[in-house]
């Protein structure tokens, strides 16, 4: 324990320099043996099996204890010895120990595929962030330890062995284990890194190569693979850091880059130096079946693992605390380098309504945390890879380049990244350099935003008599039920003012409130221009009117709309603003024109009729037929038929309209989508567009007409899970069974899958997250995890990020007090170590949602009744 600062890490004590790891998988009793030459005293150990221990100095042994001490708590083993080593004495330590390749998806684990006969074929490889190493080798398991890495892999002959570096030299050998002759592939040594960056790979791997890039760039997969499939990540790889070269001014210094799909991944992907691995639909692309959304998913991924190799793994933060640094920032890079290859895409314009609203919703809830939250121990670092340090730390770097200007915001990135390379840094080293390249005060405007949880609504009044606006900041939360001590941090906030004389980006509110003296009046004003700043603004419900005749005019850009939007919903949700304004105003845009608005629109509705899932069906059913009525003009008017000249934004925009008018009962749509299932189930797999697939899969599951159709889909759909040529069509049949409306039976035959073997744990949540859309799927989602949690347990360990994710679906559609007074009256008495963090802000979700519905209940009925969507006897129209 380091009394200082809390956190349960190892002793300071001794310092590792070098490791030379020597591991032998073996696919039979899954055990992998290993030895390990490093500096070091006392060690990060996790179900490892030491069998001998030997300490040399000097070129004498050292006398060892013959029992090490182990810490199951703090996952620590202690070695101790007789003769002291004085300060500067530079030390041996041989281990020989037997690990375990688990399913667990973390550590050195196992990974299984079906080759073309059926059989199970398996594959070695690694997770090891955030503390995962200690799983594979005893280690020095913090991000500030780096050390250089020597890896050698004893495999059979015919099998890949991969790691971080390229290969040194290869031998035969007789395997100890096998008893034959194996393969040993030793590695060239690695620069000083950290061990969570670490990473090997033994199976049957293809690949393809590209030589674009002053370095060989390659893509992995498992031969039951398409490995052609590969090839636009590899293009898109080859580009990538042949860009990230030149903005960084620093050349990627590793000799080869390898990229891998596993079958089994806990994530989206993983930053290894020089191997990064991925889940497969996040890796392998097919233009043929995949549909515009999975590609640019795949272009954002791999741009993202792209950047952490100068950004996280060159540079490292010191500890766990600063994991902002390395996601946040490669969750902007990303989207920078996005724009930059794909213009067309308007990525900047998807940031407001994908990454700064996952921000913001997160971070409304009390049980947030800041961007740089204090972490101790090793079961509390998993919970934080979330919207917090991802997104608003991507959303905090919006505002800081946009505060100092891109390109000497990338200037900074460039001291940085030069005078801390292969070395560890905290948030201030970052301030440090982008002040230096600025001559700004960064670390006094944005350490408030980084060290504080939360951010402001800033409410804005007018004064037309002397031209001016009144703006005074609070702490926002969800539940809105703000208490003055949790309303003490004022933030420096970024206005960006738009009036029609232009934008104002000088203008910055640091205390509680101001007046702003507007030129032209107070006719047409709007904060925040283009949504580049962390905050909500709460207007008067007049001026929202004119914002919403502005944006009608075209005097509001497509970024501004979708923040309005977006704004007003989660104010009306928190009660700053009513819900009958906010479905007025949802109403009011039904003639817009771009994509990224009506995506957020259909969010604020769809968020409004979750709700209001519990409430009198009367109600539920005149929500849906206001979601209908809203969009079901502009779906007929785009049509869902697809052509190459569509264009990725385009093509996605048709696909939103097409799923949301079908669900929300489109008679045509629903037709349409009913006989474009039925030639697929016939066998023409080329009958649904990708684009549309998962939405054709839902209505013909939740719409067929009969009882016996709907039960024929989801045959069909379970078939088209076990046997559809990719990953992406795969997963896609997963999700869509749990569309299956509030049907008992299809309801009962999907609840029954995540803990089947026909499930990866992977892949756990993806045939329940959709059961969320109905109050029959919430309850049947409740009684699954908790009649099943000690299996759940199993395939999801608390601790590694799984469980988290499923907790939140189980939880989360509830909508009342009493259904989260039974929630926590459940876990009370429970362990909710390793997933606490995701349970609370569970919680806090449905308790937002229960002080919606008490504020807005009769309104909303109120709003219904009198557009006509309801009668006064409370029937639907």
């Amino acid at each position: 324990m380091d009394a200082s600062t809390g956190r349960e890490v190892l002793p300071k004590n001794v310092k590792p320099l070098h490791y030379d790891v020597t591991l032998e998988p073996n696919f039979e009793k899954f055990t992998l043996d290993v030895k390990e030459d490093s500096t070091s005293i006392s060690l990060n150990t996790l179900e490892l099996d030491i069998h001998s221990t030997k300490i040399s100095s000097g070129g004498s042994d050292i006398a060892v204890a013959p029992q090490l001490a182990y810490n199951e708590d703090s996952q620590t083993t202690t070695i101790s010895f007789e003769r002291k080593l004085p300060a500067g004495t530079k030390a041996v330590l041989t281990q020989t120990f037997t690990g375990y390749l688990n399913d667990k998806l973390a550590g050195f684990y196992r990974s299984s595929y079906k080759d073309k006969d059926g059989s199970t074929k398996w594959l070695a490889s690694t997770q090891f962030e955030a503390t995962d190493a200690r799983r594979a080798f005893p280690c020095f398991d913090e991000p500030a330890l780096k050390a250089e890495f020597t890896v050698t892999l004893i495999a059979d002959k015919h099998l890949v062995c991969l790691s971080n570096m390229d290969v040194a030299s290869e031998k035969e050998i007789n395997s100890s284990i096998t008893g034959g002759m194996r393969k040993a592939v030793r590695f060239n040594r690695s620069p000083l890194m950290s061990t969570y960056l670490v990473a090997f790979i033994v199976g049957e791997l293809n690949y393809v190569e590209t030589k674009e890039f002053r370095i060989p760039i390659r893509v992995y997969a498992t031969p039951d693979k398409d490995i052609e499939h590969g090839k636009f990540s590899l293009d898109l790889a080859a580009k990538t850091l042949a860009f990230y070269e030149k903005e960084f001014a620093a050349p990627f210094p590793l000799p080869k880059m390898d990229m891998a799909a596993i079958p089994d991944f806990s994530a989206g992907a993983m930053e290894n130096w020089g191997l990064v691995t991925y889940r497969v639909v996040d890796l392998l692309f097919d233009e043929k079946t995949s549909g515009a959304g999975t590609k640019q998913r795949i272009a954002e991924v791999v741009q993202h693992e792209l950047a952490h190799q100068w950004f996280g793994n060159l540079v490292t933060m010191d500890f766990w605390e600063g994991l902002w640094l390395n996601e946040g920032f490669a969750t902007w890079m990303s989207w920078y380098s996005c724009n930059k290859f794909y213009p067309e895409w308007k990525v900047w314009e998807g940031f407001v309504t994908d990454n700064l609203q996952g921000a913001l919703s997160l971070d409304s809830l009390r049980s947030s945390h800041p961007i740089e939250v204090p972490v101790k121990r090793a079961d509390e670092i998993s919970q934080i890879f979330d919207a917090i340090s991802y997104s608003k730390g991507s959303c905090v770097i919006v505002m800081l380049s946009k505060y100092l200007g891109e390109e000497t915001f990338m200037e900074g990135i460039r001291l940085y990244i030069k005078k801390h390379a292969y070395g560890n840094t905290r948030t201030e080293d970052l301030w440090a350099a982008l002040a230096e390249a600025s001559g700004k005060p960064v670390e006094k405007v944005m350490a408030i935003w980084t060290k504080n949880v939360g951010y402001p609504v800033v409410t804005v009044t007018e004064n037309p008599d002397n031209k001016s606006i009144h703006v005074k900041q609070n702490r926002f939360l969800r539940t809105s039920d703000v208490k003055s001590e949790e309303d003490e941090t004022l933030f420096p906030v970024f206005l960006g003012l738009r009036t029609k004389s232009g934008i104002n980006e000088g203008l910055t509110l640091s205390v509680r409130e101001q007046d702003y003296h507007l030129p032209d009046g107070t006719s047409f004003y709007k904060l925040n221009t283009d949504h580049t700043s962390t905050y909500r603004t709460s207007y008067t419900p007049s001026h929202l009117k004119k914002l919403g005749e502005a944006a009608a005019s075209g005097l509001l850009s497509t970024s501004d709309r979708a923040g309005m939007v977006a704004d007003a919903g989660a104010l009306a949700s928190s009660g700053y603003q009513s819900t009958s304004g906010l479905l007025s105003l949802l109403k009011s845009f039904s003639a817009e024109t771009e994509f990224i608005v009506w995506e957020e629109l259909l969010t604020r509705i769809s968020a409004i009729r979750s709700a209001w899932l519990f409430e009198p069906q009367s109600i539920q059913d005149a929500l849906k037929t206001f979601h209908l009525s809203l969009v079901s003009t502009k779906a007929h008017e785009k049509g869902w038929t697809f052509s190459p000249s569509d264009g990725q934004i385009e093509t996605q925009f048709k696909a939103l309209l097409f799923g949301s008018a079908g669900l929300a009962g489109d008679e045509k749509i629903i037709s349409a989508a009913l006989d474009l299932f039925a030639k697929f189930a016939s066998g023409d797999r080329g009958a649904i567009n990708p684009n549309i697939r998962a939405s054709v899969y839902a209505i013909a599951l939740r719409l067929s007409p009969t009882q016996q159709d709907k039960e024929k889909a989801y045959d069909t759909l379970l078939n088209e899970y076990h046997t559809a040529p990719t990953a992406d069509e795969r997963n896609t049949a997963l999700r869509a069974l749990s569309r299956v409306g509030s049907n008992a039976a299809l309801t009962k035959h999907t609840i029954e899958l995540p803990l089947s073997d026909d499930v990866k744990a992977q892949d756990v949540y993806l045939p329940i997250a959709g059961l969320r859309t109905d109050k029959e799927g919430v309850e049947a989602l409740w009684e699954w995890m908790t009649t099943g949690w000690e299996k759940l347990n199993v395939k999801l360990p608390p601790g590694l990020g799984g469980l988290s994710n499923v907790i939140s679906i189980c939880v989360g559609g509830f909508t009342s007090e009493e259904q989260r007074d039974v929630v926590k009256k459940w876990f009370e008495g429970r362990s909710t170590k390793g997933f606490d963090r995701a349970l609370e802000q569970s919680l806090d979700a449905v308790q937002a949602k229960a002080n919606w519905l008490k504020r807005d209940g009769g309104d909303v009925e109120g709003w219904l009744v009198e557009n006509g969507y309801l009668s006064k006897s409370g029937e639907k129209l």
